[in-house]
């Protein structure tokens, strides 16, 4: 049995993640050094929190589901944080500009 979220729930989370895109848009346009991703992916992460959990409904379902869905983003950090050790441990390519 599903629970009914009122319609105030929905707007309140979609002004929510409007805010947060003018957030990451104008976090963006402030120089921040290596703290820009930083700042960004956060915002993206907990964009993504809110729309897995109110508009896809995952937060009402039942454990099973939760586990998949928690699987499914530590897959996702396991390759975030490959790419990122891969990136950081490229010492041979030369410093500067490739083209």
């Amino acid at each position: 049995m599903h629970s009914i979220t009122p319609v105030r729930t929905y707007v309140i989370i979609w002004a929510t993640l409007t805010i947060l895109t003018f957030t990451t848009y104008f976090v963006a346009q402030k120089d921040l050094g290596v703290f820009n991703a930083i700042v960004a992916l956060c915002i993206a992460f907990f964009k993504m929190t809110l729309v897995v959990l109110f508009f896809m409904e995952v937060r009402h379902e039942k454990t099973l589901t939760k586990i998949f869905v928690a699987g499914g983003f530590f897959w996702l950090l396991i390759l975030i944080f490959m790419t990122i050790g891969d990136y950081l441990s490229r010492t041979w390519q030369p410093l500067g500009h490739m083209w």
